[in-house]
């Protein structure tokens, strides 16, 4: 996935039992929007998937590592308590770096409509290192399937 703001690549022949991308954002807001579309975009094509139904999401973490894993964990958790697909993030992160406000958007999940990829379980801190390199938030995430 290709933006100006944020991207994501799929790290290819590492482990089969996982979904691994490093992802990249020219904000840190940019970077765990990357992250969130890279999750769905494992389980699913995500360009269909409408967002039609609203979730506001409150997350906290001690540092930014754990506030992206919180984050990415309670976005599996609604995937899995609501039966949805999401693609769309909007993400405001507080200043201390240590909580954040989202709005997530998405749809029920439709067998007829969407593409059934794989089913993520859970995000893993196996590799989670927020640096800043050349002018932008970089990390790898590993995703149990």
């Amino acid at each position: 996935m290709r933006s100006a703001r944020f991207r994501f690549e799929i790290v290819e022949d590492l482990a089969s039992a996982d979904f691994i991308f490093d992802a990249y954002g020219q904000t840190l807001e940019d970077l765990f929007k990357a992250c969130a579309t890279a999750c769905f975009t494992a389980m699913t094509e995500i360009e269909p998937v409408e967002p039609i139904k609203e979730y506001n999401l409150m997350v906290d973490g001690e540092d930014l590592n754990e506030l992206l894993y919180n984050y990415i964990a309670e976005l599996i958790y609604l995937k899995d308590t609501e039966k949805s697909f999401f693609s769309y993030f909007e993400i405001h992160i507080a200043e201390d770096k240590k909580s954040l406000s989202s709005v997530v958007r998405g749809e029920p999940i439709d067998y007829d409509k969407h593409v059934i990829k794989t089913d993520v379980k859970a995000v893993t801190y196996h590799d989670l290192n927020i640096t800043e390199r050349n002018g932008e938030y970089v990390t790898r995430m590993v995703l149990d399937l």
